[in-house]
């Protein structure tokens, strides 16, 4: 320590420090909040220490509808497996109770004829080969039921009960799986980010939504909740307050014809969670905008529901999405390429209280955006013609060097002669 002091003086140390901390400043993000519903619908919750698990065993058909693949195709093995075991097992007890497993009885006297309960069964290996012939109705014709055992002819009467109970469970269960709503919400797409901008004179807040098959969804409806932490004037607090907010739709049934994408817009009003939040104050709001479209599947009939949220990092404040259907010959074009562009357009950054307070600053907004358009506008015809000027003076400068200069040529004689080369 004495050696480093004697090298380095202590002032130049700590100047070095204050240096390097005025370099490279420690900014501490602010810790992301949790989203309620994910960017592509999915629920971000976590149920935990749930006692009475026997309540999903009382709904089965759900269960097994709600389990994933893997799961769901092992339980579709098992059952039939685990039935044509059980019913082998039945086949073969009921062989050795009558004696037919008896070695003496598979070559019998002439004297005595000896009838079977099932022909050929003389091992459990037959028997499980019984029993599948039996279930899936396949019949090879080697093994068959007698009229000898009426117990032989109640297991069969038992073992088709409970094979076709589970044909209709499992087979139905596969199919719930294979045409479940939520696949049919893959297609439908939102915009990745909202916009504020204003409409017809009000604040708005704004986002896309589009199907990309051309099979619609019949009575479409999109609804929109506000999430957010909140606490009640005696102090309860309440982690997920939702509040629905109404959706500027001119139709009384709230119901949207979902042909082409179309821009949902929520008129920020007094009624609006949004009504006292500025384009400052967004950044630090701790909310989040739950999106629902449900409506009806064209081809299957059921109902399906797409999801997405925005959080206050996904809206853009004075901003509005470009325009993607376009005619062309005839037929109505969208461009899905530019789904989610936006630009950028004139919006007051006041709350939407203050500016239905002073309307006047919206005036202002729109005036201080003309002149800026027309100062851009000047300029780029002040450049246009700039360019031109230079364009022109460079063609006379060239044209110049293009002319050839005239040559005197002097005869022997003396006499001068000029001639162009």
């Amino acid at each position: 320590m004495l050696a480093r002091k004697s090298i380095i003086p202590e002032e130049y140390v700590l100047a070095r420090i204050a240096a390097e901390n005025l370099r490279k400043p420690r900014i501490r993000d602010r810790p992301r909040k949790a989203r309620f519903i994910a960017k592509n619908g999915a629920c971000n919750l976590a149920h935990k220490n749930i006692r009475e698990q026997g309540r999903f065993l009382q709904d089965i058909f759900t269960t097994l509808v709600d389990l994933k693949w893997r799961h769901t195709l092992v339980i579709f093995t098992m059952s039939f497996l685990c039935s044509w075991l059980l019913f082998a097992m039945m086949w073969w007890l009921v062989a050795f109770a009558h004696g037919d497993m008896d070695p003496s009885t598979e070559n019998p006297s002439n004297s005595t004829k000896w009838t079977p309960c099932v022909t050929c069964v003389r091992s459990f290996t037959s028997a499980f080969l019984f029993s599948i012939e039996v279930q899936v109705t396949i019949g090879f014709g080697g093994r068959m039921m007698t009229e000898e055992c009426p117990l032989a002819i109640t297991v069969l009467i038992l073992q088709n009960i409970v094979g076709l109970i589970i044909n209709a469970v499992m087979l139905g269960c596969i199919f719930m799986k294979t045409a479940q709503a939520h696949r049919r919400a893959e297609t439908l797409i939102f915009s990745r980010q909202a916009v504020i901008a204003v409409r017809n004179g009000k604040l708005c807040f704004m986002f896309r939504v589009g199907d990309l098959r051309k099979s619609m969804i019949i009575s479409a409806s999109v609804r929109i909740q506000v999430v957010r932490k909140t606490m009640t004037p005696e102090g309860e607090v309440i982690p997920i307050h939702q509040v629905d907010i109404p959706v500027d739709n001119p139709i009384e049934s709230n119901n949207i014809f979902l042909v082409a994408p179309l821009i949902i817009c929520h008129v920020i009003d007094k009624r609006s969670p949004l009504y006292d939040i500025s384009a400052s104050d967004l950044a630090l709001q701790d909310l989040e905008l739950i999106v629902i479209l449900e409506g009806v599947v064209e081809t299957t009939g059921i109902t399906t529901q797409a999801r997405t949220s925005y959080v206050a990092e996904e809206i853009l404040w004075g901003h509005r999405f470009v325009p993607i259907v376009t005619e062309e010959e005839g037929v109505y074009a969208v461009d899905y390429s530019k789904f989610g562009n936006t630009v950028k357009v004139a919006a007051p950054r006041c709350s939407a209280r203050e500016l239905d307070e002073k309307p006047s600053i919206l005036i202002q907004t729109l005036q201080k955006s003309e002149l800026s358009h027309q100062n851009s506008l000047r300029k780029r015809n002040s450049m246009r013609r700039n360019n031109s000027i230079r364009r022109s003076n460079s063609m006379r400068r060239t044209n110049s060097s293009l002319i050839v200069p005239k040559v005197q040529f002097i005869t022997p004689e003396g006499s001068q002669s000029a001639s162009e080369t």
